[in-house]
């Protein structure tokens, strides 16, 4: 017997040859023979990509050396990094100078192994290469094998668009081999599928519906994970493969060169491709077309020549692959760091598109799934693209007189649902008719199917839906189900989920949606489900979604009782679930008059139709009986259209003065919004026809409508909006009710129509349950808004206000236009079809409309917890004042409540309980009421109680914030032992504090541990590291956009191995820097309280924002690669502690850059990736899959490679440049290695730098920051500047020392002159000079100088005279920037104080008097600068009275000013006297009744334990006559001039440069040590 031959390969013919070649295995088993014996010659190229190399070419290599022994050939391989990236001129030519060096001739075969990206790169090489060799195609993605390899199209990408340079090159032959997409991932899979998609839309509904069929199935394998996962779709992949590709060798067979059919296969690429221009390489190209196709079909939808169930079939298939359909897609905006797709830029990328007719932009349109409207592309005007593609659009208004028309509006929301639920429910095959294609069905659809209820299939072009119901067998679902804002789905899965079994994967499912949804009520649903046995879980906010529902299989039955005060939908809910219980149900509504009774009796009746009778109680009002049983799918159910979105057409009639018929909604609708044309029209003066099936109304003559006096829409509540519009034209006022719900939808909607009536000029009153409009028909009609409409996503808004736009008196923009997807996704193609409205896409600006904007700056309120004696009411003071909050402490709020102390409380009858109770108590009512602007500090033993506990984890959870307040354990022990003021511990302290250590830590999710002891500073003075802990914390840190704004950034890296003993190097190593890095993975030790401890210690000694960083071995640092959960924990720490800066390692697991990313508040993060081995090269795209990872988390990306020559720097400098062009997001790229110094010293922001204090360098080649300013200034990318002292006599001064010192310091090539002269005309020209960096100006100039500066600052104005001038902000046009007028004098005043141990002072009675001897110029700063610091009064001390009193009268009475001129003044003076400064010259004798004055006063004795201290403005002699008073009086510190003069001048430095140098290193300077 003949044995079987086994059947070949599968062979597509294209342009008459079967050059296609598809099985399995074809690579290893079919490729090198079929070459050698078809494509003979002498050198054989292949190309790959580095991802490819290792698991594919080397058996090949094998193979063909075995196959060609002894044959002429030679194989040749060439690896490139994958991705869009290297579709570029350069990498051809890299390709090209390589195949050239190894003498490749005419002859030559490339073979391209890989993706569309190797295929049409190479393919463009093999076109050109000896002016053309043979090339083959072995495609390696789903992609490829269906689209790119077929049809000989080659090209590369510009930076103008995708393929815009390449030729017509056909293959010699495709490998198709299926076995490569075992290996393809998940995405690469899904980007595929598109283009499958793609070509089934355009030509077969057939294949159409088989993916439709296929998809859940298809994405299941792929998902799975291990060998063989792609077994059980072997042959639908064949199929689907087979299909496609055969599909484009017809096409191309036909039309090579793309004269007309060709252009078929481009549907969804033209607005794809565009989106792809501006997206990639973040956005694959299938995900690009997915979201051009579905833009595409709205366009033909737009147009009239497709349907909107074709869209919604298309859209739905689309998305059930995983592919996005809106560049709005989470997704999307995550890869691409929601980078924008402005319609300018998208219109001008679709105006280079090969398919155009010179200016004429040619679209693909279909007609239906499967068919094109012409067997080419279609020419389409760019007003109408700009429609389909704006965000927002601008509605002309007028209508065609004696306009009739009939529209037909979607089918109804509610009813589509209900069906939807009750079919899946039922048993056996439904075919729904008129189903409303809207998200809100979607996202049902979805989850029905999710949950394994029922199966179903789209027939008659979308048109129907034939469901198959399973009976009410449900699964529990391991994914979550995303339910949008679709709160009918949500409201109504609620109580479906609960029918659920437990699955293999899952014993309970998840229901979520999008931000709003997690803020409107499920709460009265929940109670009542769970009263009947359903362990229902918050996952977030209490009463909102997303829940956790476990799999009960069903309800318990018997009596439910429900609150339906708030939404019908609740009680629709259990009603549906209801037959599947476990024992008949009753269901009672309590509370009240339920609310939209109609909907309640809309479900009674559906439920009906599919074979469940509900009987309303005969004795019990609002109470109905739900039996048992099984729901029966009726053959067909057609959906009457949405009574709610046929007020709108209705609305545009009534409006107008024209005329509109619904064909099917009349009086025997189920819906009770289908009575507003006679409730709501027909009273304002329209002509209604209704018939038992039908609706026509026509509209009185424009500005004829009547206001209604009252009408009650408590059965329409969302026809109310279309009311509100209609009353905003009519004359007199209209007053709605019943519709309190109505705040509970979308948005708030009876505020949204008051404030966005408003811009029209109509004004609304809110009431209780309704709304009152007071009508513009009298009074000339309505205005035009002067900006855009706010729709807050909801489709009834927008809805609403387009029926308005239509009688503005001039153009409405609407934003926020595909909202109405919700419920009538074609909305705006029947105002333009069917009413003639004129309209075009609108984008606004991206500030124009901040309604929606929310700030992130932090609002809720803070409770602060830990252990007594840590310093929580310290803390909590020091925070409200910052954040300008009131501050309560909960103790002190206990006792005020209770009327006696704690001691006594827990002395009393109810003992430490009853304390504990009331301190719960207290806790739960300051939640509820004071949830925002409040600081709380709790009770140290608060956390002691389970309840009180879950009280703050679910606060943090739901976007509270929980300050833990800690610091030294021993200091806190020692503090409390001392205390006596609340009851003594029962137990050990310590063992109380290590009790309570792990319930502080869960209960809070901030942490701020308090470097400063119990006595140490002063508790009115807020510390600088507690001042940057809250400004983080809260999100009014702007130090990211500061350094963004300047020109040179840094931060040193910190390579010490414990923080606090090397405290003395900190504050030198950070001058210079603008941040600090903490390489936590070079301490010491890494365990979370030690890491607490440093970090605390850094931040109060650096003083500068903190780059929190644990750089792992494989990164070059010294933290294990695989000690994940020990790097997690400290990452949490340093969220929980607000670092400004958390460096995450981009080669970390997924699931840890998640936790981080999204858990990080207010922390930026920066995304890195280091090369420490230099494997990566800047020249090619390897670097481009670690920048797009880093782009979707980083708030800044960092790439670190190696240089092995300068030519890498600018190598890397290409690229930064490239990816900075096409993304905001800021970009640290630095090269290691001493060649790679250059590109350090050009990186610009926030480079990491070293100093030559610490131990060793962070990284090879790393650089001082003064050392990378010295390189600036060689490389010309730093200008020198001159900065001058104006005044006279100026000889002898030390500003040029010091000014000079600093700038060599820190390595500013910059100079500092004296300009002597008591002339203002004389500075003139240096104040005008493109290199003027500064001056210090001293007298006779400071009060001239000030009609020479463009600006004051406060200081200035105040003090009377300006000391130092600074340049602010960029150069104009003439190259000269605005000059800024300061004064310093008084800020070296208050730095030589504080560093006398003056403190500022608490706003009390108690507060410290001071003095000012003299009353000239310096006078005024000493008053400005002890007013700073919070003394009061201040006394000055002169001889002449008259001047005194004159110099008072200049300050405001908050000064507190009291002249003093006679020694019998002294008795006026207060005894709390501590600090004196004296402005007199010392170089002649003191008046002497000013003397015998200041002499008595320093001569008191002390009062208290204050420090007295005497400043002497002047610095010659060195020991002044006030000094020697001070001296003779004894217990004062005195403080000579010329620490003034270094602080002043420090300053000084500090405004010119943004640099704060060391303090002592000015003085030195100045003292000349």
């Amino acid at each position: 017997m003949a044995e079987a031959k086994k059947p070949g390969p599968e062979r597509i013919s294209i342009l008459g040859e079967a050059n296609i070649i598809v099985d399995h295995g074809l690579w290893l088993n079919f490729v090198v023979d079929d070459l050698l014996q078809n494509t003979p010659t002498s050198t054989y190229v292949l190309i790959t990509d580095t991802n490819l190399f290792d698991t594919y070419v080397p058996a090949f290599q094998a193979q063909f050396e075995a196959a060609a022994e002894g044959k002429a050939t030679r194989l040749l391989t060439y690896t490139i990094p994958p991705g869009e990236a290297s579709k570029s001129r350069e990498t051809k030519a890299e390709i090209e100078d390589w195949m050239l060096s190894q003498q490749c001739t005419r002859d030559t075969v490339i073979i391209a192994l890989g993706g569309g990206v190797m295929g049409d790169m190479i393919g463009y090489v093999a076109a050109t290469f000896m002016r053309g060799v043979r090339f083959v195609q072995v495609p390696t993605t789903l992609l490829a094998m269906v689209d790119s390899s077929i049809g000989g199209k080659t090209a590369i990408d510009t930076p103008m668009g995708k393929n815009l340079v390449g030729a017509f090159w056909q293959p010699k032959r495709i490998y198709i081999d299926l076995a490569f997409l075992e290996t393809l991932p998940v995405r690469e899979f899904i980007n595929g599928m598109a283009e499958v998609v793609k070509t089934a839309a355009i030509w077969n509904e057939t294949e159409f519906t088989v993916l439709e069929e296929s998809a859940a199935h298809i994405l299941e394998c792929v998902r799975s994970k291990g060998e063989g996962r792609l077994t059980p779709i072997k042959d639908v992949l064949k199929r689907i493969v087979i299909g496609s590709a055969g599909v484009k060798a017809e096409v191309v067979s036909s039309d090579e060169r793309e004269g007309g059919l060709r252009n078929l296969l481009n549907f969804g690429h033209s607005i794809g491709h565009a989106i792809e221009a501006i997206l990639t390489p973040q956005l694959l190209h299938g995900e690009a077309v997915a979201i051009g196709m579905v833009k595409e079909a709205e366009l033909a939808r737009y147009l009239g020549v497709l349907r909107p169930g074709a869209v919604a079939r298309l859209v739905k298939c689309i998305a059930s692959y995983d592919l996005p359909t809106s560049i709005h897609d989470k997704r999307v905006v995550k890869l691409t760091a929601g980078k924008k797709c402005p319609v300018d830029v998208l219109l001008q990328k679709m105006g280079v598109d090969k398919k155009n007719d010179g200016q004429k932009k040619k679209i693909v349109l279909l007609s239906a799934i499967g068919k094109c409207h012409e067997p080419r592309a279609s020419v389409v005007d760019d007003k109408t693209i700009r429609t389909i593609l704006s965000p927002s659009i601008q509605v002309t208004p007028g209508v065609p007189s004696n306009l009739d028309v009939t529209v037909t509006p979607p089918g109804s929301k509610s009813i589509s649902n209900r069906a939807l639920v009750l079919a899946a429910l039922g048993l056996g095959s439904c075919r729904i008719k008129n189903l409303l294609h809207s998200d809100d069905t979607e996202y049902m659809l979805s989850a029905i199917h999710q949950l394994g209820g029922a199966s179903y299939s789209w027939q008659d072009a979308g048109e129907v839906l034939v469901v198959d119901g399973k009976g009410g067998n449900l699964q529990a679902s391991k994914e979550a189900l995303y339910l949008g804002n679709a709160g009918t789905a949500s409201r109504f899965l609620t109580t479906v989920v609960a029918l659920c079994s437990p699955s293999e994967s899952a014993s309970s499912t998840i229901l979520t949606g999008n931000a709003r949804m997690k803020v409107r009520p499920i709460g009265p649903l929940v109670d009542a489900l769970r009263s009947n046995g359903v362990e229902i879980e918050y996952q977030g906010k209490e009463n909102s979604l997303p829940l956790r529902v476990d799999a009960a299989g069903g309800l318990k039955g018997g009596v439910i009782e429900l609150a339906a005060t708030v939404s019908s939908q609740y009680v629709s809910s259990i009603l549906m679930a209801a037959p599947y219980a476990k024992n008949p149900v009753t269901l009672r509504l309590v509370g009240g008059k339920p609310i939209s009774q109609p909907y309640i009796d809309m479900t009674i009746s559906m439920m009906a139709s599919f074979g469940v009778h509900v009987t309303a109680s005969s004795d019990e009002p609002n109470t109905y009986h739900i039996p048992q049983g099984q729901y029966q799918n009726p053959s067909e159910y057609i959906i009457e259209s949405d009574a709610s979105s046929a007020t709108y057409p209705l609305a545009i009639a009534a409006i107008t003065g024209t005329t509109c018929t619904i064909p099917n909604i009349g009086s025997k609708s189920l819906q009770g919004d289908a009575r507003f044309a006679v409730d709501v029209l027909q009273p304002m003066g329209c002509t209604v026809n209704q018939s038992d099936y039908s609706t026509t109304v026509t509209g009185p003559a424009p500005g004829e409508l009547k206001g209604l006096p009252h009408v009650d829409m408590e059965p329409m509540t969302d026809a109310f909006l279309t009311a509100s519009v209609l009353a905003a034209v009519a004359s007199g006022k209209t007053q709605i009710t019943g519709i309190a719900n109505q705040r509970v939808k979308e948005c708030n909607r009876i505020a949204a129509m008051k404030d966005q009536l408003a811009k029209f000029g109509v004004q609304c009153n809110e009431l209780d349950d309704g709304i009152e409009v007071l009508g513009k028909g009298q009074d000339g009609g309505i205005s035009a808004p002067t900006v855009g409409i706010h729709c807050y996503d909801d489709h009834r808004v927008a809805m609403s206000f387009s029926v308005l736009a239509v009688a503005s008196p001039s153009p409405v923009i609407v934003t926020e236009r595909e909202c109405v997807g919700k419920t009538w996704p074609g909305w705006w193609d029947i105002l333009s079809q069917a009413f003639k409205v004129d309209m075009i896409g609108h984008e606004p600006d991206a500030n124009a409309d901040e309604e929606d904007s929310k700030s992130s700056v932090m609002e809720r309120s803070v409770f602060i917890i830990g252990m007594r004696g840590a310093g929580k009411t310290t803390a909590g003071n020091w925070m409200a004042k910052m954040l300008g909050w009131k501050f309560i402490d909960l103790d002190q709020e206990l006792e005020r409540r209770a009327g006696c102390t704690i001691p006594e409380m827990i002395r009393g009858s109810r003992g430490w309980e009853g304390f504990r109770a009331d301190e719960l108590s207290l806790l739960k009512d300051v939640m509820a009421k004071n949830s925002h602007g409040h600081i709380f500090s709790c009770g140290g033993g608060l956390v002691e109680t389970p309840e009180a506990r879950q009280l703050l984890k679910d606060y943090g959870r739901n976007g509270g914030n929980v300050l833990l307040i800690h610091r030294d354990t021993e200091q806190v022990v020692e503090y409390l032992m001392r205390d006596k003021t609340r009851p003594a511990y029962t137990s050990e302290i310590r063992e109380v504090y290590l009790r309570r250590k792990d319930f502080y830590q869960e209960c809070s999710n901030l942490l701020y541990y308090s470097p400063h002891s119990e006595s140490s500073g002063s508790k009115s003075e807020i510390p600088c590291d507690f001042q940057q802990f809250v400004s983080s914390i809260s999100g009014r840190s702007t130090h990211l956009k500061d350094v963004m704004e300047k020109d040179h950034s840094f931060f040193v890296s910190l390579t010490v191995p414990d923080v606090s003993e090397a405290a003395s190097l900190i504050p030198e190593v950070v001058v210079g820097s603008d941040a600090v890095e903490l390489r936590v993975d070079l301490l010491q030790d890494r365990s979370v309280d030690s890491v607490t401890r440093q970090v605390s210690i850094l931040r109060a000694l650096a003083k500068k924002p903190i780059v929190f960083t644990l750089r792992t071995v494989s990164q070059g640092g010294k933290f294990p690669d695989e000690a994940y959960e020990e790097g997690l924990e400290l990452y949490r720490l340093a969220l929980r502690m607000g670092m400004e800066y958390v460096d995450v390692e981009m080669t970390l697991p997924e699931n840890i850059i998640q936790t981080v990313t999204e858990s990080r508040g207010h922390s930026r993060i920066i995304a890195s990736h280091h090369d420490p081995q230099g494997t990566m090269s800047w020249k090619n795209a390897s670097w481009i899959p670690f920048y797009n990872r880093a782009l979707q988390f980083g708030d800044i990306i960092k790439l670190v490679g190696v240089a092995r020559s300068s030519e890498d720097n600018f190598d890397l400098a290409k690229f930064k440049s490239r990816m900075q062009e096409a993304q905001k997001t800021p970009m640290i790229a630095m090269n290691m290695g001493k060649a790679g110094k250059l590109s350090r010293v050009l990186n610009k922001f926030l480079t990491p730098v070293s100093h030559p204090a610490l131990p060793f360098k962070a990284a090879p080649g790393q650089m001082s920051a003064a050392e990378i300013r010295r390189g600036l200034a060689l490389l010309g990318d730093l200008d020198p500047c001159n900065f001058y002292l104006f005044g006279k006599p100026i000889s002898a001064s030390r500003s040029p020392a010091l000014h000079n010192t600093l700038f060599g310091q820190t390595g500013l090539p910059h100079q500092y002159h004296r300009l002597e002269t008591d002339n203002i005309q004389d500075v003139r020209e240096v104040l005008q000079a493109p290199d003027f960096g500064g001056a210090s100006v001293t007298i006779p100039l400071k009060l001239d100088v000030m009609g020479q500066v463009d600006e004051l600052s406060e200081a200035a104005r105040t003090i009377g005279a300006v000391n130092t001038v600074v340049p602010i902000g960029k150069a104009d046009a003439s190259d000269r920037r605005r000059l800024l007028g300061d004064n310093t004098d008084w800020r070296g005043m208050v730095h030589a104080l504080r560093d006398e141990g003056v403190e500022e002072q608490a706003d009390s009675e108690t507060k410290g008097a001071a003095m000012v001897v003299g009353s000239g110029g310096t006078t005024r700063a000493a008053i400005f600068a002890l007013h700073s610091l919070g003394f009061g009064p201040i006394y000055i001390a002169a001889r002449n009275q008259a001047k005194v009193d004159a110099l008072a009268a200049d300050f405001p009475a908050e000064y507190q000013l009291q002249g003093l001129s006679q020694p019998s003044d002294a008795d006026k003076v207060s005894s709390n006297l501590n600090v004196v400064i004296s402005t007199i010259p010392a170089d002649r004798p003191i008046d002497p009744s000013l003397q015998e004055l200041v002499g008595a006063l320093l001569s008191r004795p002390a009062v208290g334990t204050e420090r007295r201290v005497l400043l002497e403005m002047a610095y010659k002699p060195s020991h002044t006559p006030i000094m020697q008073l001070a001296d003779e009086a004894g217990n004062w510190t005195t403080v000579p001039g010329l620490e003034v003069l270094a602080s002043q001048g420090w300053y000084q430095f500090e405004l010119w440069t943004g640099i704060t140098p060391l303090y002592r290193d000015a003085r030195s300077a100045v003292l000349g040590l």
